[in-house]
């Protein structure tokens, strides 16, 4: 497709399907070497087969396992240019119904596992040259909802953490870049399977008919962003968030 992301390796967590898979597949075809992690051990094996990429399991939860993921990577290929904090999981209720055991769940996989990565994968990403993070946020993380309170707080965290990291970042000789980017209501298994199940039979055209453009986004539409974020044509933007939402905050 191009060279835009030639000689670069990329760490994508969440990697094994949806939005993570993809963004892994457009970055590859963009010239990068890509590393898949997840924590879905079958699924992870047989998208790195079918992308033809490394792979390592990964509970991005874990301090541990994350300082073993980073050191992998520096063992078997040296370097890291990218990294993509993707995995994350919803988590619905209000503010009363939400118990503190989910509450802390969801921030333990939102938001803990973005500081983790950042932490653990900075030195490496440093030693390595010019870099970019990308945090996989959320609109939710920008226009909240009354019944998402948790998944609401911890993506709006996601969002200002990368602000601070990219702060931290632009103080080092070798610049490293933090962004985050914040999708709408995008056509994955995972959201598919969601309108699927649903009693309301008309969840996806009341979803629809939240964004001006009159679609659900597709995976694409946020590999796309994330590969430009990724790459050297966004070399002076750090510190803020592109926001791939189809008008819906403009609203």
């Amino acid at each position: 497709m191009s060279d835009r992301l030639k000689k670069k390796v990329a760490l994508i967590t969440g990697g094994a399907q949806g939005l993570g898979k993809e963004m892994a597949r457009l970055m590859i075809a963009h010239g990068a070497k890509v590393v898949i992690s997840d924590i879905n051990e079958i699924t992870l094996a047989e998208t790195a087969k079918e992308l033809s990429c490394d792979h390592l399991v990964l509970d991005v939860t874990s301090e541990e396992q994350w300082q073993d993921a980073i050191a992998k990577i520096k063992e078997d290929i040296g370097s890291l240019n990218i990294l993509v904090n993707n995995a994350g999981m919803g988590g619905g209720g209000d503010v009363e119904s939400t118990n503190l055991d989910s509450w802390n769940l969801v921030h333990r996989v939102n938001l803990d596992s973005v500081f983790l990565g950042c932490k653990y994968s900075l030195p490496l990403m440093r030693d390595s040259g010019n870099g970019s993070i990308i945090n996989i946020s959320s609109m939710s993380g920008i226009v909240a909802s009354h019944n998402t309170s948790a998944y609401n707080s911890s993506k709006a965290a996601v969002r200002h953490l990368s602000k601070s990291v990219a702060l931290h970042c632009a103080k080092s000789t070798n610049l490293i870049r933090c962004n985050s980017l914040h999708p709408v209501f995008t056509r994955t298994a995972m959201v598919q399977s969601m309108i699927d199940s649903a009693p309301d039979r008309n969840i996806e055209q009341k979803l629809i008919q939240q964004i001006p453009i009159r679609k659900l986004a597709e995976p694409i539409d946020i590999a796309n962003a994330a590969v430009f974020l990724a790459s050297d044509e966004s070399s002076f933007i750090t510190g803020t968030e592109l926001i791939v939402d189809g008008g819906l905050s403009a609203t």
